[in-house]
């Protein structure tokens, strides 16, 4: 993970319609590889569906986006393979019935499953193990998640986590098959002042490394690259969320010429749902 292997993420005039309208439309970018993207917005305003659109996990109408040179919404599947998902609420969150260590292995062998099963089956079981456990030591030390501060270590319940080390262990996990890019939705949601700049440094610190980091945000720091969703102009969010579920995808998103104003918390769980959904039609999150 330390050798630069970002992905350049492009879009030009990339947008989703729905039955009853644009969901989100004009969406355009050209961001190099190691860059950090913020998709800011208030909650509501199609952030979330903005960002499963460019890892390969919602299906534009319109336009074209380019993730480490695949085309999409053409070659789908091949930017869910350089794309990893870190939290998002409703679509690939954390099981809280697990502690902080089987977490953690059970990520790992999902990647391993993903890797090629076969060829990591012809493998002895102490190097597969030894592997696993190197991946995972790596991870941890890029999400900046030391399991000894823990309460109990790593048989801390992942419940009991605060929000900021459910943060540092999420990405930890989408860091283990080593993507070129890491998204990440609500990154700010219930973090104090000092946590939220803890957790753009640690992102600035991924991009540095050399993965592309695309994170959803109320409000995005100095010094990154933003796409702002909720255009004043644009359809009632309660309008655009309905087109957003009606369509392929997850929520309201917009980005330039975009739709969803409105803030309510009634709606997020609407748009989560619809985010599901689209994961689920898309196949591996």
């Amino acid at each position: 993970m330390d050798s630069p292997h970002g992905a350049a993420v492009k879009a030009e005039d990339f947008g989703l319609k729905g039955p009853r309208g644009w969901v989100f439309r004009g969406v355009r970018l050209d961001a190099e590889p190691g860059s950090l993207i913020a998709v800011e917005g208030p909650s509501g305003s199609g952030r979330t569906c903005l960002l499963l659109a460019l890892t390969g996990r919602m299906k534009a109408t319109e336009g074209h986006a380019e993730i480490a040179g695949h085309r999409l919404p053409r070659h789908m599947a091949a930017v869910r393979r350089v794309a990893a998902l870190g939290p998002v609420t409703g679509v690939n969150e954390l099981d809280q019935s697990l502690t902080v260590a089987e977490q953690l292995r059970e990520g790992a062998l999902l990647q391993r499953r993903y890797e090629g099963p076969v060829r990591a089956l012809l493998r002895p079981r102490g190097e597969r193990r030894a592997g696993a456990q190197a991946r995972i030591d790596a991870a941890l030390a890029a999400a900046g998640l030391d399991l000894a501060t823990l309460p109990k270590g790593p048989r801390t319940s992942v419940r009991d986590l605060e929000r900021l080390e459910a943060v540092r262990l999420s990405v930890a996990i989408a860091l283990l098959g080593e993507p070129r890019l890491l998204a990440l939705d609500d990154l700010d949601l219930k973090l104090s002042d000092t946590e939220r700049a803890e957790a753009w440094s640690l992102l600035r610190s991924i991009a540095a490394a050399g993965t592309t980091v695309l994170a959803v945000c109320s409000e995005a720091p100095d010094g990154v690259t933003v796409l702002r969703t909720g255009a004043a102009e644009a359809e009632p969010a309660t309008e655009a969320t309905k087109d957003a579920k009606d369509a392929e995808p997850a929520e309201a998103a917009g980005a330039g010429p975009a739709a969803g104003t409105d803030t309510k918390t009634e709606e997020t769980d609407d748009t989560t749902k619809g985010a599901d959904d689209a994961l689920a039609e898309t196949g591996r999150a």
